[in-house]
């Protein structure tokens, strides 16, 4: 059968993979050390000095060797931002080294930082729901 003829699949393109039960456990244990990590230790990277991160997300490669890990500081622009994430993939070998001593997995994965837009999206799509033409049009 040909991808055009109602696999569901477009051509070029992987197919979407569901991810297994451990590698949202394993996820979210992540998730929640690196948080605690992030809270309590002295990271000496003068762009993460002073700054709140939040970690929202942590998505493990089927293999679990990979970890790619959405954050965002509390406050700050763009340009804030960018730098704690990249101060984040700065310190991505000491932040996997403090994990490996607290995670009962056999391989700590490595890690990947990458800025967390979907606070930025919910914003949007609330400011475009309470726009006066989209507000007029609910009503109806």
């Amino acid at each position: 059968m040909s991808a055009s003829r109602g696999s569901g699949r477009q051509s070029g393109r992987p197919p979407v993979r569901e991810r297994s039960q451990r590698q949202l456990r394993v996820g979210e244990e992540i998730r929640h050390r690196l948080s605690e990590i992030l809270m309590r230790e002295d990271v000496r990277d003068p762009d993460l000095q002073g700054h709140s991160i939040t970690v929202t997300q942590v998505q493990i490669s089927p293999d679990m060797k990979q970890a790619l890990v959405y954050a965002r500081p509390l406050a700050g622009d763009a340009a804030v931002s960018k730098k704690v994430i990249a101060a984040l993939n700065r310190s991505a070998g000491f932040l996997r080294g403090r994990l490996g001593r607290e995670l009962t997995i056999r391989h700590t994965p490595e890690l990947r930082f990458a800025f967390d837009e979907s606070f930025d999206k919910a914003d949007e799509l609330d400011r475009l729901l309470r726009s006066p033409p989209v507000a007029r049009d609910l009503q109806k």
